[in-house]
């Protein structure tokens, strides 16, 4: 059976060595995260902080940072969700051909409802807001944050299990207009299920409540973060995670709470909006302050034992990103139900999971002609119409009868087969003026900007190049072009200080040069703009982040020929996208260097990290 409490995960990483305790004074405001963010880059244990700068409460980090310990946490019910799922994309049948499987479904499906009780460790005690780890990331962060929380939250309408949401929005809970230990920051973004709670609840003109579990059983954090279809409770998908029904404490006018939680914020949300933020987030940037929800927090509660669970954000990977792994294995299964023909997709994390979208799809409209992207333009707007997929910005889509063997996961040799079989000049479709990712400010403004979708079906239409043409002269001010990998070509620009969406005289003159040698550009169908040409030409982590984190589609792109056919816009030759700094895109993350040379300091040899990182 699965862990039901945070202490009981704790003890038993730690037996298998998983996780090792650090016993020094170490500060929360910087110093901690900036320890988390470099054991899970070393794929080193969990920690144990027991000695948090003013807090009475340990710290654990890094709990989640390898997908080994991931596997070791939830290794009683994995195997038996995934042959869930399996079940679930191929039918009933293959579940009735297997006695012994339907046995063990049977079992883990009598786990999926939680166990209502009247009292349990979570009650120990009250406690304040500001007796929490104030634990703060990055420099610039308006305040403290919780970057765990399993956010809980009923339908007013239908109150109960079967309608409630539980995911991971960030809660700041000092700093700004916040007054102190009444009231939190709820940073839910667009498309976030509490929305929908929220909306019911003004409309009866009654406050929301909502309550913040930290801890607890490993299984809700987990299930806090997963793509579950619309009216799918995440509080059930946990109960199966865990492999027992989690006991929920039931008490009079107060939504339901973990027993085995580590810390419960109990509170209520109405129609009162402060400003939240900054905040680095994980695309790599600050998210700026923005107006969000007011928790008015009502009680605090804590465990005797009580530890406190975190991680730090920042540009990918993290060991958010080790969420997503787990979150692919365990839906990749149902991708296939999600819209009729595709095969396969991968948000890539390396370029902040929502700003870059890639898919396979199928072809099959016209199976007596050549094949070119049809049914896959279909399927494109329909995964765009598909929950968290909607917020995608540059999807990537091709047929997978040209190459049934292509690996989603293998980023370039996907961008390699889409760029050897693109038509630039009718595969670009655009939808302009619409929703993007919360903490993608590409578009110029908050929660708007642009999609772009590319679709590649049938025969190869160019060679890509390596060799960057001897003819190619650029006007001054561009410089140091770079090969990526074949068939992308990045250039170091001019900063971008005064921003002119599509319109740089500049770069079209730089367009314009390019056009005239256009025939000797044909290998290269993608220029990407950059501020540091060889930093983003050094590897493929540079040039996704770069490019897809700094750019909007309907903006930042130009064409080296360009073709307008009625409403239709394309390239004969190239695209180029404009993936410099640019005035409104927030300050990239960096650590205070005092900070950064202290914690480094602590792993050298003879201090107690050494060995760590």
């Amino acid at each position: 059976m699965g862990y039901k409490n945070l202490s009981q995960c704790i003890k038993s990483l730690e037996a298998r060595g998983e996780l090792i305790r650090v016993d020094i004074e170490l500060d929360p405001n910087q110093e901690i995260p900036a320890i988390q963010r470099r054991l899970y880059r070393s794929k080193a244990p969990a920690v144990l902080f027991t000695k948090v700068k003013g807090c009475n409460f340990p710290v654990v980090a890094n709990l989640f940072g390898t997908q080994r310990r991931i596997h070791f946490i939830f290794r009683d019910t994995l195997e038996d969700i995934k042959r869930l799922f399996e079940t679930k994309a191929n039918g009933i049948g293959q579940l009735l051909r297997n006695p012994k499987m339907l046995f063990k479904l049977t079992s883990l499906l009598s786990h999926i409802y939680p166990k209502k009780v009247s009292k349990g460790p979570i009650l120990d005690r009250k406690i304040k807001l500001s007796d929490l780890p104030q634990i703060k990331s990055w420099p610039l962060d308006g305040g403290a944050f919780i970057t765990l929380p399993i956010v809980y939250s009923e339908s007013p309408l239908k109150p109960g299990f079967s309608k409630s949401n539980m995911g991971m929005y960030r809660i700041q809970i000092s700093g700004g207009k916040y007054q102190k230990d009444q009231e939190a920051g709820l940073h839910y973004q667009i498309h976030r299920g509490i929305g929908i709670h929220h909306q019911e609840a003004l409309a009866l003109n009654k406050p929301l409540k909502v309550n913040v579990f930290v801890g607890g059983p490993p299984a809700l954090t987990l299930a806090a973060i997963m793509p579950l279809p619309h009216g799918v409770p995440e509080i059930l998908f946990a109960c199966l995670l865990a492999g027992h029904r989690i006991k929920m404490i039931h008490l009079d006018s107060m939504l339901p709470i973990p027993a085995e939680a580590d810390f419960c914020i109990v509170g209520e949300v109405d129609r009162k909006i402060l400003p939240e933020g900054p905040f680095g987030d994980h695309l790599g940037y600050y998210s700026l302050v923005h107006t969000f929800p007011v928790l008015k927090v009502k009680y605090v509660y804590a465990r005797k034992d009580a530890i406190w669970p975190f991680t730090s954000v920042g540009r990918p990977p993290q060991e958010d990103t080790e969420f997503g792994k787990i979150i692919h294995e365990l839906t990749a299964p149902l991708v296939p139900e999600l819209v009729s023909g595709i095969k396969a997709v991968h948000a890539v994390d390396k370029a902040g999971v929502h700003p870059l979208l890639l898919a396979i799809g199928s072809e099959r409209y016209v199976p007596y002609e050549e094949r070119e992207p049809r049914e896959i333009i279909t399927q494109a707007m329909a995964l765009l119409g598909q929950g968290q997929l909607s917020l995608a910005k540059y999807l990537f889509i091709c047929a997978h009868e040209d190459n049934p063997s292509l690996d989603i996961n293998d980023v370039q040799a996907f961008f390699i087969h889409v760029l050897e079989r693109i038509d630039l000049s009718k595969d670009l479709h655009f939808i302009t003026s619409t929703n993007t990712d919360t903490l993608d400010y590409t578009g110029g403004e908050f929660n708007k900007g642009s999609k772009l979708v590319l679709a590649a079906a049938g025969r190869k239409k160019r060679k890509l190049a390596r060799d960057i043409p001897q003819s190619l002269k650029l006007p001054r001010g561009f410089s140091d072009p770079r090969v990526v990998f074949n068939g992308v070509l990045c250039i170091k620009a001019p900063p971008c200080k005064d921003y002119s969406a599509c319109s740089d005289p500049n770069i079209i003159n730089l367009c314009n040069k390019m056009e005239e040698i256009g025939e000797q550009l044909n290998g290269f169908p993608l220029i990407i703009l950059v501020d540091d040409s060889e930093f983003c030409a050094r590897n493929l982590s540079n040039f996704l982040w770069v490019t897809f984190t700094r750019s909007d589609p309907s903006k930042d792109i130009y064409a080296i020929g360009e073709i307008k056919n009625c409403k239709h816009w394309g390239a004969r030759h190239a695209i180029l996208i404009d993936a410099r700094l640019k005035p409104h895109i927030p300050p990239v993350l960096e650590e205070d260097p005092k900070i950064k040379e202290k914690v480094e300091s602590l792993a050298a040899p003879g201090q107690p990290l050494h060995g760590l990182y």
